[in-house]
């Protein structure tokens, strides 16, 4: 077979030529657990934290039910704190910051370089265990014991007056966090070391790019958190004082230790997210992507300016008012790396070959929602007008626009774009577009409502509220089931093409990038041979083939 055909997939390897793929190649429990395969430990990672995700829904679910009454009749305070609480730590901490990385991340980083797997396969495993052990645990210590905190764990709370296992539950999310610092510094090294011949900096793709700068966040702030987090530990358990005002202490040095940390860290869960909308729309539009050297670049000045900007959270908790002029600054600063980014995908759209395919739906989608949620920042990093909506549901919808609207929809539209390639399965095309339209219309209708009662003065993580807030609270409840169905949705479909999806060929997509030159699934070590890049993988210039 000539070198052409093996790097253009539209021309199919003869059967007796394609070596057995990942998937089948061993299909014991400890060829799966004890495994070494990027790919395998992605999938790993894909069924745990949905496994969590699951979790984390249904306790959002339940709060969310309990704000349907106003008097709080449905749970007890503590109930309701602790519920809150549970949702918040499962999605943060086991979802939202390993979603993409550890999942697509692992699967795909290798493949669109051309290596072989990870620079430390082994560490990568680790990385898992660590992370499932670590979250199990703090799972058991959440569900059994209780923690009502609130997931950022704020002292005085987490030190003197929280009830529940606080110092068990904080153990576990700092174990948690050695997982994050074992990928980040795997997928570093693996950048800088191991891409293919001819895989130049500037020929990477945009999603290596956006998991290179993640990397640099979670291997410089994870440390900072874990920092903060044994202060907390040594004050609640041996009363060292520092943050207990009443021995010298200062509970607001915890906030800014954790905002250090977890201010950066949203970018952690918005980044690779990035990342993937720049894949989307470039395949979906069929045209070369706009501006790639503005894009990557963006993304390391994301990475590095969100190190300055963790102030936004403290306007006014007792910083200087010249301190919160500096950071309400910085936080109009970091917004134009991620403006450019919105205004790139926008070109590489405009008079594109648009298919509005799955993917590409959840793409315009994360668009519209992330542009909502990130104009809604620049709002609260106005001290005026932070003042007025500070400690409401305002922040919550902030919150969960980023989050949820460019995280978990941005996970979801990766995970139909390359499920092909991860299964070698096509899933039902109607159902997914149908899910993207309810993802939209439900999120949409869980969340904005919030913004109202944030403006109107309702405050965050209280049970009880006015009944002149019930109306929009029902509404938020409401769209909750129809996101709900989004979320469910998807894992009937996928999980129904393993056995009955038709089989997807190597590059169902026409799509241009390295991991589309290989099999679908891809073989134990990614390429029958190295591969030599010599192409632009964004060079859409030629028309796509026929169906």
């Amino acid at each position: 077979m000539s070198d052409a055909a093996l790097r253009d997939p539209r021309i199919p390897a003869p059967v007796i030529d394609r070596p057995e793929d990942y998937l089948h190649v061993e299909q014991t429990l400890s060829s799966w657990f004890f495994t070494t395969d990027h790919k395998r430990i992605g999938i790993l990672y894909l069924v745990s934290i949905t496994g969590f995700f699951v979790i984390g829904a249904i306790a959002a679910g339940i709060v969310r039910l309990a704000l349907v009454v106003p008097d709080g009749s449905i749970l007890s305070n503590e109930v309701y704190n602790r519920m809150f609480t549970l949702h918040g730590v499962i999605m943060v901490w086991f979802f939202l910051v390993p979603s993409i990385p550890n999942t697509l991340g692992n699967f795909l980083l290798p493949l669109m370089i051309g290596a072989k797997d990870l620079a430390f396969p082994k560490i990568n495993l680790l990385s898992w265990y660590v992370f499932v052990t670590a979250s199990l645990f703090t799972l058991f210590v959440l569900l059994w014991g209780g923690v009502d905190t609130g997931w950022t764990f704020y002292t005085p709370l987490s030190t003197q007056y929280a009830n529940g296992y606080v110092i068990a539950a904080v153990l576990g999310i700092i174990v948690v966090g050695y997982s994050s610092i074992l990928t980040g510094l795997n997928f570093i090294v693996t950048v800088h070391k191991m891409r293919a011949p001819g895989m130049t900096w500037f020929r990477m793709p945009l999603f290596v790019w956006s998991l290179y700068a993640t990397s640099l966040i979670l291997v410089l702030a994870t440390p900072v958190l874990t920092i903060a987090l044994v202060l907390v530990f040594v004050d609640r358990a041996f009363g060292l004082g520092v943050f207990n005002p009443e021995q010298g202490g200062d509970p607001v040095l915890f906030q800014h230790l954790f905002w250090f940390y977890s201010h950066p860290v949203v970018y952690v869960m918005v980044l690779p997210g990035m990342g993937v909308m720049s894949e989307l729309v470039t395949a979906y539009a069929y045209k070369k992507i706009f501006g790639y050297k503005f894009i990557a670049f963006s993304s390391l000045a994301i990475a590095v300016i969100g190190f300055f900007v963790w102030g936004h959270h403290m306007f006014y908790n007792g910083i200087t008012q010249y301190s919160a002029l500096t950071f309400s600054l910085m936080s109009f600063i970091v917004a134009v790396p991620s403006a450019i980014k919105v205004y790139n995908w926008a070109a590489t759209i405009h008079k594109g070959q648009i298919r509005l395919d799955t993917p590409m739906l959840y793409a315009m989608g994360w668009i519209g929602l992330f542009v909502i949620g990130g104009v809604t920042g620049l709002m609260l990093a106005s001290t005026a007008l932070d003042g007025h909506v500070h400690d409401t549901y305002f922040v919550v919808a902030h919150f969960h626009y980023i989050m949820v609207g460019a995280t978990v929809v941005a996970f979801l539209g990766g995970i139909h774009y390359w499920w092909p390639k991860m299964t070698g399965r096509l899933y039902s095309e109607p159902w997914g577009r149908v899910s993207a339209l309810l993802m939209f219309i439900g999120f949409n209708m869980t969340f904005f409502p919030q913004y109202i009662l944030g403006y109107m003065g309702m405050p965050r993580r209280y049970a009880v509220y006015p009944e002149s807030y019930q109306v929009l609270n029902v509404l938020s409840s409401a769209g909750a089931t129809i996101l709900a169905a989004a979320y469910l949705f998807p894992m009937i479909y996928l999980v129904w093409s393993l056995w009955y999806g038709e089989k997807a060929g190597d590059n169902p997509w026409h799509a241009k990038g390295l991991e589309w030159t290989t099999t679908s699934p891809p073989p134990k070590h990614n390429f029958r041979k190295m591969p030599i890049v010599d192409f632009d993988p964004y060079d859409y210039s030629n028309e796509p083939p026929e169906e």
